[in-house]
């Protein structure tokens, strides 16, 4: 668990720091590294619901007795 929020905390710093260099702005900075990680999470989270659902249908056509 503590690489998980040491990833996390990589993350955000590296999503602040971009945006700061990049408008010279710390509320954007702030705000993007805050928003960038939430919307990511909840992209994995489809991605990964997407990727269950081709592997059980291969299953299926691989298993036919149980389909």
């Amino acid at each position: 668990m503590m690489k998980t929020f040491s990833f996390a905390l990589v993350h955000v710093t590296v999503a602040f720091t971009v945006v700061y260099l990049m408008t010279g702005n710390v509320l954007a900075g702030g705000l993007v590294a805050l928003v960038e990680p939430a919307c990511n999470t909840l992209a994995y989270h489809v991605h990964e619901k997407i990727w269950a659902a081709i592997h059980r249908r291969r299953w299926r056509a691989d298993n036919p007795l149980y389909a």
